[in-house]
């Protein structure tokens, strides 16, 4: 089996993307878009990924660090066969395929298909083209009468008749190494932009007497190269339409995905129903059976089955099994929700890990707390965690009942089935069973009123 080296172009600067961050390191499904090479690259088994820096080389390096790459260095930009040969050093034998940091809706399968064609035609060198309607701009793909790959034409080297072509170059090549080690060499750059083209190293290979090929695709969206930040939101919706596509294949029901946002690393399981205007981020894993939104914002969470999220945002927590959440909640991030729990309206929940059953149904701050189960938590308690310097447990037990509009001073700590009468500012533990009752007695005052009304 031969070895296969992947290098991938990601040292160009991106002026037209006017940002001070490096092109390839903006995001397209929650990734920068060299991820997504990265990913096609490992998921294809190369047997050694080379990124080819340049521009903001600190910043790209830093990005895919732990990600057993090599890194080569291009000093100055000067053109796609300048960039490989940057990366000389680490073309040995083999095949060499190489793939552009800025085009990142390249698929799995056409890419094997890719490699499949060149090994099946027995290729030194081989091509992915595709057809576009308006080819202005591109090399166009020269063939004989019989098929065979030609030539490749740059659009201002083109006759008129050449340039009725629609089969374009994507830059995407597959080769042998020592071919394209020697057909290096040979690279010039006596052209109008005075670059060094990778589009020269196909003919110099064909000339040698090798055999060239094409591989000509029908989605043309893959092999787009964002340079823009229109090109960077046309890559956004098509890549977005794989993953809804993929995903609703799968068992998931997506009502009127076009309002979803769904990145490339979320997971649901099957008969998950997601409404519309939900956002779901990071590394998220869902459950079956779940019901998600609409309007629910979910990141880097793991949430088990059959659980509800409603109008309601969740960072960094986890979600056990038939539990609910919202409308209108915040749980952000290191909270852990058990079993049937109720999580309501206007109720944020921070650093707190809550037992099975437990109720905290409204209007409630729950903060580095750690709540047992079937506790009660009234409307309007609140967690007092933070004391201007450093933040405080507060933990409930079991089978308590906090009534409402309790502040719960931390630390602080409320045993087995207590109560906590509502209004109550409770600085001191409440042993188990017994019932806190921390306000001042009522007094009431006749005739008040109407000596201030006269006062006034």
């Amino acid at each position: 089996m031969h070895r296969l080296t992947t290098i991938i172009l990601a040292a160009g600067y991106g002026k037209r993307m006017n940002s001070k961050l490096p092109k390839v390191l903006h995001k397209v499904s929650g990734l920068p878009m060299i991820q997504h090479v990265v990913d096609l690259s490992k998921a294809i088994k190369s047997d050694q990924i080379v990124c080819v820096v340049g521009h903001g080389r600190e910043l790209v390096e830093a990005s895919l660090a732990d990600q057993s790459l090599a890194f080569a260095l291009q000093e100055q930009q000067l053109g796609t066969g300048h960039a490989v040969l940057s990366a000389e050093q680490f073309i040995d034998s083999g095949d060499v395929l190489v793939l552009f940091g800025d085009a990142p809706l390249l698929s799995e399968e056409t890419l094997r298909n890719f490699i499949a064609y060149h090994k099946a035609k027995k290729n030194t060198a081989s091509l992915i083209s595709t057809e576009f309607d308006d080819p202005t701009g591109y090399g166009r793909i020269v063939r004989l009468d019989s098929g065979a790959f030609s030539k490749i034409v740059e659009h201002k080297d083109a006759t008129n008749q050449e340039r009725l072509i629609k089969e374009v170059n994507s830059g995407i090549g597959l080769f042998d190494a020592s071919a394209l080690k020697e057909a290096l060499k040979t690279l010039r750059n006596d052209n109008t932009q005075g670059e060094y083209y990778l589009t020269d190293v196909f003919e110099g290979i064909k000339n040698s007497g090798c055999s060239v090929g094409a591989y000509l695709i029908d989605t043309p969206y893959e092999v787009m190269g964002v340079n823009d930040r229109v090109a960077l939101a046309e890559a956004e919706k098509y890549h977005q339409e794989m993953i809804k596509k993929r995903m609703m294949l799968s068992g998931v029901t997506l009502v009127n995905p076009e309002s979803i946002y769904i990145e490339k690393e979320v997971v649901v399981g099957i008969d998950t129903v997601i409404y519309q205007g939900s956002r779901l981020m990071g590394q998220t894993q869902i459950g079956e059976d779940c019901t998600i939104g609409p309007y629910a914002e979910i990141s880097d969470s793991k949430i088990q089955s059959q659980v509800r999220v409603n109008h309601s945002t969740v960072q960094s927590s986890e979600i056990d099994s038939f539990s609910t959440v919202g409308p209108y909640a915040y749980l952000r991030p290191k909270s852990i929700v058990g079993k049937h729990v109720k999580i309501g309206d206007f109720v944020e929940v921070k650093n707190t890990i809550i037992a099975d059953g437990v109720k905290i149904s409204h209007l409630t701050y729950v903060g580095d707390g750690k709540i047992g189960e079937n506790v009660n938590l009234g409307c309007g308690v609140v967690f007092v965690n933070y004391d201007g310097t450093k933040k405080h447990l507060t933990e409930i037990e079991s089978g308590a009942f906090i009534g409402c509009n309790t502040n719960l001073i931390a630390p602080v700590k409320v045993g087995k089935n207590a109560y906590v009468a509502a209004g109550s500012t409770i600085t001191e533990d409440v042993p188990e069973n017994a019932l806190a009752i921390a306000r001042e007695r009522q007094v009431n005052k006749t005739e008040w009123s109407n000596k201030y009304q006269k006062n006034k």
